[in-house]
């Protein structure tokens, strides 16, 4: 019997030691009766489908992390240079970042299909973690790029991955993703693809993607990692992504930048 309720306390300790110390101190403060209440929320989020602890979070967070996000100004206003750098008109309002940070949490829903242990582990994260919380902004940097690129001709394709340094990296990564959607959604359909002198229309056609239609296509695509990191990199390493808006879009000779 002892041995079993060492057993028991030792677990609680355990898992009461991951809390921050300001949740562990409320959380060991807590009556009986609103120890039950906690316990029966902590039961219903553990039995509730990813779609419904993705909706529920963006109810009880989100207004929280916006509040939050829009006090970092200077990350703000950083990741808004980049939009602007990248020719990008999103601006960076309350009603986007908290549309931004509830797509966030469904994009992470959608990723547990194939992760399903981390998606609760990542929302929390997001919660308490000013470091962690970042990650927002890194995230829609990202998805904004992605975006982008949705909806570039796989000619203009080819001019942006030949500004990289590491260009298999970047097609892999990136490019073969992108252009694999736009097939198997009929956006563009290649024609005559291995005759050479065939008229490759579809090289140089502009895909055109509703704005609904083009959010489910990068989520659907892309991973809330691949995503965040993608934007990340931007941030942190000036060289990480080179671009040339007049070169890719508009077929001036080239003088590429490499974004700081």
């Amino acid at each position: 019997m002892e041995r079993a309720i060492a057993a028991v306390t030792g677990g609680v300790e355990n898992i009461l030691a991951k809390l921050p110390p300001e949740a562990r101190s409320w959380v060991e403060s807590l009556s009986w009766q609103q120890r039950r209440y906690m316990l029966s929320l902590c039961h219903l989020m553990c039995a509730a489908t990813p779609e419904v602890q993705a909706e529920f979070l963006d109810d009880y967070t989100a207004d929280g992390l916006v509040s939050r996000k829009l006090e970092d100004q200077e990350t703000k206003q950083r990741v808004g240079q980049y939009l602007k750098d990248f020719h990008i008109t999103t601006e960076l309002s309350e009603p986007v970042l908290r549309s931004y940070i509830k797509q966030f949490y469904v994009h992470s829903a959608q990723d547990t299909r194939r992760q399903p242990d981390q998606y609760l582990e990542s929302a929390l994260k997001l919660i308490f973690s000013s470091e962690e919380g970042n990650n927002v902004f890194n995230y829609i940097l990202g998805f904004e790029l992605l975006k982008m690129m949705f909806c570039m001709s796989w000619l203009q394709h080819e001019r942006l991955y030949r500004l990289q340094r590491n260009q298999e990296e970047f097609i892999t990564l990136y490019i073969k993703p992108i252009q694999h959607a736009h097939r198997i959604n009929g956006i563009v359909v290649p024609k005559d693809e291995g005759v050479f002198f065939a008229k490759r229309s579809y090289f140089v056609q502009q895909p055109e993607v509703a704005p609904k239609k083009l959010l489910e296509l990068v989520m659907a695509t892309f991973t809330t990692a691949i995503t965040s990191n993608f934007g990340f990199a931007i941030i942190r390493h000036a060289n990480s992504l080179c671009f040339n808006y007049d070169y890719i879009f508009i077929q001036k000779p080239m003088s590429f930048f490499c974004h700081r």
